[in-house]
């Protein structure tokens, strides 16, 4: 399934975020599940609406860093680990060289437009429901 008319493939799934106020929140994301996906991530991209991003998802726990070398949206990136629980968040400035990185192994890394999770109470310890892959 297309997802953004990109010119590359990515399956999309809705998945939820329960904060540390107990409410759900709603994303619509594009799957990055292999090392193609994961090296295109948003890059070229205009735009990302407000409930969308993009999961990545790794085979195994992973301690590589994120940059937004050719990426022009500011985005906040949530590392998530295996059992779902937000790690670390951390914003990341477009066109930066700069690797963002948890300090230790993730699953999952969640990118969204920057603001989205503190706009949403959304917090480190809380967690990320991810239907297919939990």
């Amino acid at each position: 399934m297309l997802f953004f008319n990109t010119t590359e493939e990515f399956e999309r799934e809705e998945l939820i975020i329960v904060n540390s106020e107990g409410e759900n929140i709603i994303l619509n994301v594009e799957l990055a599940v292999d090392g193609e996906q994961h090296s295109k991530g948003l890059s070229g991209r205009g735009s990302l609406c407000y409930d969308c991003g993009m999961l990545f998802v790794f085979e195994t726990n992973v301690n590589s860093g994120f940059w937004m070398k050719d990426t022009s949206i500011p985005l906040s990136i949530a590392f998530i680990s295996e059992n779902g629980t937000i790690i670390d968040i951390q914003r990341m400035e477009p066109y930066s060289l700069e690797s963002h990185s948890p300090g230790e192994s993730y699953r999952y890394a969640l990118e969204v437009n920057q603001g989205f999770f503190l706009e949403n109470d959304v917090a480190v310890g809380d967690v990320v429901i991810i239907p297919e892959y939990q």
